[in-house]
């Protein structure tokens, strides 16, 4: 069963955790990557022991922890009861943690007709559905590898004249760049400027919305 969100928020110690967008976060400051892979190592040990195991990133200065029941869909008492070894951990290690720190990123393209708007950026990001089963949740994409923000659609009841003054950068591997951008295309998006390819393709969506593919190539 799901934990709500004010049963969550107190069931974890709070010099350590935030619940943002459905999942438990912290991010413990190591100030050395030794030091974060001892902090890594140790985690791993106790999740192995419970058979629940969090997402981890591990960066020069800090770790990041994020907890969540996918099986679920939310947090449950196994989520808390990790945090709190974590939670452990960290104190026996003499770590401290920033949980103000923690930040959880949502992309929002208001359309006027979602679905011909998701394919495009289903193909251009290389996006899944999120398999959401609640029929009135929004429409939303998510990173099949779990790394990069969701993007979600709202209805739009009617059309902005302004052009749109936001684009997102998609930057993939240099080999991937010609069949992303064709993928984007066939999807029923359209090519804005390809003058600094294979630097980076302006494509849009059907609604004028842009993304640029990029690569590192045409850059030195």
């Amino acid at each position: 069963m799901t934990l709500s969100r004010g049963a969550a928020t107190a069931a974890v110690d709070q010099r350590h955790w935030r619940l943002l967008l459905g999942r438990l976060h912290t991010t413990i400051r190591t100030g050395s990557f030794v030091r974060g892979v001892e902090l890594v190592e140790r985690i791993t040990e106790v999740a192995e022991r419970a058979g629940h195991h969090p997402d981890i990133d591990l960066r020069y200065p800090v770790v990041h922890i994020s907890l969540v029941s996918h099986d679920a869909g939310g947090i449950t008492d196994r989520d808390t009861a990790l945090a709190a070894e974590i939670s452990r951990i960290v104190d026996e290690l003499g770590l401290e943690a920033a949980p103000g720190a923690a930040l959880a990123l949502e992309v929002a393209i208001d359309a006027l007709d979602i679905p011909a708007v998701v394919p495009f950026w289903r193909a251009v990001l290389g996006y899944a559905d999120d398999g959401s089963a609640d029929p009135d949740d929004a429409p939303a994409l998510v990173d099949p590898a779990g790394i990069n923000p969701s993007v979600w659609f709202q209805q739009m009841d009617a059309p902005r004249p302004q052009r749109n003054r936001i684009h997102l950068d998609v930057t993939v591997p240099h080999d991937e760049a010609e069949a992303r951008v064709a993928a984007a295309l066939a999807a029923g998006g359209t090519l804005v400027r390809d003058t600094r390819a294979p630097a980076f393709w302006v494509l849009a969506d059907p609604e004028g919305n842009e993304a640029c593919v990029c690569t590192w190539q045409a850059r030195d």
